[in-house]
């Protein structure tokens, strides 16, 4: 099985490792402040109500990335 992307694209991972900040860039950054608003806001709210461990795992993996 193929890897699986989590939160970025590779297109955006490349678009926001890029040292040159082009107009690819800022609609990577605002599809990215959706995804992060909308989808995973979602993703979370299920994961807490119907996989409290999947949840905890994620909040700990969070956590130990800050």
């Amino acid at each position: 099985m193929g890897r699986r992307r989590a939160l970025l694209t590779d297109t955006e991972r490349e678009l926001l490792e890029a040292e040159e900040k082009s107009d690819r860039y800022y609609q990577a950054v605002s599809r990215i402040r959706r995804k992060i608003d909308e989808e995973l806001s979602e993703d979370l709210d299920i994961l807490e109500k119907h996989h409290p461990e999947l949840f905890e795992e994620l909040c700990e993996a969070v956590e130990e990335q800050s």
